[in-house]
């Protein structure tokens, strides 16, 4: 697998061994993710909110979150609120879901 789908790196060596080790971690961080922006649309959150939610690291959550945006599992609202260290971060939420379910 190659990022979006698993944690990415710079360069091989250290970088490449410390992503190879994180593969089943951001799997299951990047699920919960996804699990938790879909039970709450269409309402958005910051990476450091969804991680205040689900009581994980928001330096677990934020890479996550850029994955599945690069995945289109999730969507920018336009809307942006103060993190962790009080910056504006964009709001994310679940790509649009239809009737059917999630796309």
């Amino acid at each position: 697998m190659s990022y979006p789908d698993s944690p990415g790196f710079k360069a091989a060596g250290p970088s490449s061994e410390a992503a190879q080790e994180m593969t089943q971690r951001a799997t299951t961080v990047r699920e919960r993710v996804l699990q938790f922006l879909r039970s709450q649309h269409p309402a958005s959150f910051t990476p450091d909110q969804i991680a205040d939610r689900l009581e994980i690291s928001f330096l677990s959550v934020r890479p996550r979150v850029s994955e599945l945006h690069l995945q289109g599992e999730v969507e920018p609202d336009g809307t942006r609120c103060k993190n962790t260290s009080g910056m504006s971060a964009q709001c994310w939420r679940a790509a649009k879901i239809s009737a059917g379910g999630p796309r």
